[in-house]
This record gives structure tokens, C-alpha cells and sequence, in this order.
């Protein structure tokens, strides 16, 4: 079942992102060769009457692509001109490059909705429910239903802020945290982490515990899904941020094997887990397309902004050497990624 739900999530994340590309290259009337689910060998292709494209399906779930014309160096004669990616106008080619990414972004919202409608909607807002009176948190008068506002200095809107914040500092330090209290009363407080002991590690407990409560409702749906992926998206940016400055390190990062070993982990704990880690997937990879590096959807955005700014064009062969360059970086990247995940197995 892992294998199956690993091929289905990424085999839709990879679909909905080249299906974005495809559909709005066809409205601009950009020729499009071929549009393919999977890379490697081809399994199966067909062509559909009255229409220039080659559908196929290929070996390895892992990816897909639109193969337009006018993305290439050389211009296809054959093609009429018209038809051709580098005769659409700046906007145009913009829509065609930022679809996939909308897509991505549509799909996980989608799913998060449809999670929150069959299961319920968790809740969102860092409520604190349990206090153990065995550790500095309870000493401190930090109390059941009390709001967490902010974690050193800087502001919570959801249990994922306050989570990232918890994994992102170092372990045993001290936090700072902002309360509002049942009555509206706002309060500071230090929390110092006591050090234990379980199974032979040591890991630092601060004694507090979030409420996770489900919530029914259409609208209680409607605002956990945008909460939600509200702060998918921010602690994202934290992350991004955080791997630039190198607050993180690569191994903070995972690979197809990694993906691999969480869905599989996800899927014990129940159907509801998967749709959620589907979404999480696609809003992830929407939001590293948008990335202004070569080789993404948003590194040939940028590209088209300075076209833009400039008035002037940029030199196709000059634009295709350092998207090249930028691909192979993020193949020696997954590369690296994918040997520390296997690494992380045993």
C-alpha cells in the first residue's frame, strides 16, 4: 500500500503541475509536441483526433513534462510561427510558466477541504490544553486554554508556527512565549526545559500539550483549510530562509526514498493522514517551483520579468546555458538528498 500511495500522490502532484503548463499553453495556442506523466522509457502513448500532441506514460512515476514549441534554441520551421512559445506575449508566457504552480496550489487546498469535510477540521489556533504540573511550564502559571500570541518575540498564528519554532531552536534552550489567558489577559513567561530520559536518549520536555480538537461544520472546513495552508506556506518561507542563512543543514531536507519512508508512516495512522500528506505535497512542490532559481517554473519567471523591466529579450542560448547549469546543481541536490535518506534507514 505504501508503494501504491507513494506512485498515486506524486504520479497526481506531477499531473495537476504539467496539466496547469499544458491547458494554458493550448488556450495561448502554443503548439505542444508531446505531454507525458512519468520520465524514462515509454509504456503507452495515443494521439486524439484533430489534435497535435502525443499522450504517453512513461516508466518512472517520479516527474512529467509539456513539451511545447518555441522552448528550445533552435526554432522548429514546421511550426508556424504563431504557435510557437516565443512569439506569445510576455503575459502570456507568464501565465503558461505560473499554471503549474497554481495548480500545485489549487490541488492541495482541494484535498485539505475534502480531508476537513469527511474527517473533521483539527484545530488551528495554538490553544494550549495540557499543562503537566511536573514540569516549569505549570510553575510558571502557564495554564489549560491559555493562547500562545508569540514564541520569542515573534508571532504564532497556528500550532505549526509554535511547532517549527520548537524544532528550529536549539535543544534545552529556554523560550519566551506571549499568552492571552481565558479572561483576555496578556502574560509573559520563560519556559525552561527539563531535561529526561526515554529508551537511552535525552530529549527536552517543556510540559505543555496543544489542542487538536475536531471540529464539524462547512465553515469550520472552509477556515482550517485556509488556515492551514496559510501556514504551510509561511513556514515554508521559515524554512527556505533557514536553509539559505544555514540554520539548516541537508539533512533537514528528504528525497523520493525519504517521501518514500513518510507516507508510508502516515498511512498507519489512517487514510485521513494520506490525503492531508497529499496535500502537503503538492503546496510543497508548488511552492519550490516558485523559487526564482534556474530550472524552476519561477527561475524562468524571473527570466521574463527582466525581459519585461529591460524591453529587451534575453539571449535564448545564454538563458538555456544557465538553466542547464541550474538543473544539474538540483540533480547533484537530489542526488546528495537521496543518499543521506538511505543513509537515514539503517
Amino acid at each position: 500500500m505504501t508503494l501504491i500511495y507513494f506512485v498515486l500522490i506524486l504520479g497526481l502532484t506531477v499531473f495537476i503541475h504539467e496539466f496547469g503548463h499544458f491547458i494554458i499553453a493550448k488556450k495561448n495556442g502554443v503548439y505542444c509536441y508531446e505531454f507525458s506523466l512519468g520520465m524514462g522509457p515509454k509504456l503507452y502513448s495515443f494521439n486524439r483526433k484533430n489534435d497535435e500532441t502525443t499522450y504517453s506514460l512513461r516508466l518512472f512515476p517520479i516527474g512529467g513534462y509539456v513539451q511545447m514549441a518555441g522552448e528550445e534554441i533552435e526554432e522548429d520551421k514546421n511550426i508556424p510561427k504563431k504557435n510557437r512559445m516565443q512569439s506569445k506575449t510576455i503575459p502570456q508566457k507568464l501565465s503558461i510558466v505560473l499554471a503549474g504552480i497554481c495548480n500545485n496550489f489549487l490541488l492541495g487546498i482541494i484535498l485539505l477541504l475534502l480531508m476537513a469535510f469527511i474527517y473533521g477540521a483539527p484545530e488551528t489556533k495554538p490553544y494550549i490544553k495540557t499543562v503537566d504540573k511536573a514540569y516549569n511550564a505549570y510553575k510558571v502559571d502557564v495554564r489549560e486554554g491559555d493562547l500562545v500570541k508569540k514564541l520569542n518575540g515573534k508571532r504564532m498564528k497556528s500550532i505549526d508556527d509554535v511547532m517549527l519554532e520548537f524544532q528550529l531552536i536549539k535543544p534545552g534552550t529556554s523560550i519566551s512565549v506571549e499568552l492571552v489567558d481565558k479572561d483576555g489577559n496578556l502574560k509573559s513567561r520563560i519556559l525552561i526545559p527539563t531535561k529526561v530520559n526515554e529508551d537511552g536518549n535525552d530529549r527536552y520536555v517543556y510540559g505543555i500539550g496543544f489542542d487538536t480538537d475536531i471540529h464539524r461544520g462547512f465553515f469550520r472546513s472552509i477556515r482550517y483549510t485556509f488556515s492551514k495552508f496559510g501556514s504551510i506556506v509561511r513556514n515554508l518561507f521559515k524554512v527556505i530562509g533557514k536553509l539559505i542563512t544555514g540554520g539548516l543543514g541537508i539533512n533537514s531536507l528528504s528525497g523520493p526514498v525519504g517521501i518514500y519512508n513518510v507516507i508510508g508512516e502516515q498511512s498507519k495512522q489512517g487514510f485521513e493522514n494520506v490525503i492531508y500528506l497529499a496535500a502537503y505535497i503538492s503546496i510543497n512542490v508548488g511552492f519550490v517551483n516558485l523559487l526564482p532559481f534556474p530550472a524552476f517554473d519561477g527561475g524562468r519567471a524571473l527570466f521574463l520579468i527582466i525581459e519585461a523591466i529591460t524591453k529587451k529579450p534575453i539571449n535564448a542560448k545564454t538563458e538555456n546555458i544557465i538553466h542547464t547549469i541550474g538543473f544539474a546543481l538540483l540533480m547533484l541536490l537530489v542526488v546528495l538528498i537521496t543518499v543521506n535518506d538511505i543513509i537515514k534507514l539503517f
